[in-house]
């Protein structure tokens, strides 16, 4: 059996995003496997666009990852009380793209944000957001990384090691559902 395939996205573009930190704990945390970032750095869903050109190259790419992955981390931030623009965005496009890309896709999702519950609102909207892809979104548990300003060593590291072992219980379930997922496929081949 080939290496696991991991997809990471991130709701934030800033490089030191404590989203792209989380992301990356993460997915260390989730154990070997082939881990890609998929760029959300997508041009504004505009229907007029996807009319006159189709779909871009870099929203086809993004499809082409999200499709290849056994499984896909999620973290965004809050931005008022939601979603990051940039997170709905590349939703919005990989939602025109044929295939069902999102299709029975183990999905765990995280936030960290600078408030005190951690980007409790934005996880809550993100989930209604990938309700109709039929991804399988893992119900928990939830890590929600508060104050993330000061939540990550120089190293990129949490210092919580309550929010740790969240997110190995979280990124074992998440390697269980991918490896289940290739079961059932191999099985049906």
């Amino acid at each position: 059996m080939s290496e696991l395939e991991l997809v990471g996205l991130c709701g934030a573009l800033r490089a030191g995003s404590t989203n792209r930190k989380l992301m990356h704990v993460a997915a260390r945390r989730f154990g070997a496997a082939r881990f890609i970032e998929g760029d959300l750095r997508l041009p504004l869903y505009d229907g007029d666009l996807e009319a006159a050109q189709g779909i871009p190259e870099e929203v086809a790419q993004l499809a082409d990852l999200v499709g290849a992955a056994d499984a896909v981390i999620i973290a965004c931030p809050e931005y008022n009380k939601g979603v990051s623009g940039v997170m709905k965005n590349a939703l919005d496009w990989l939602s025109r793209v044929k295939g069902g890309v999102w299709r029975d896709k183990p999905v765990a999702i995280m936030s960290a944000a600078a408030g005190r519950a951690g980007g409790e609102r934005s996880q809550y909207m993100l989930r209604l957001c990938l309700t109709p892809f039929r991804a399988q979104v893992l119900p928990g548990p939830e890590v929600l990384v508060a104050d993330s300003a000061n939540a990550f060593d120089d190293a990129g590291m949490l210092k919580a090691e309550s929010a740790v072992a969240l997110i190995d219980d979280l990124m074992g379930d998440l390697r269980r559902a991918a490896l289940q997922r290739r079961q059932g496929a191999a099985a049906a081949a």
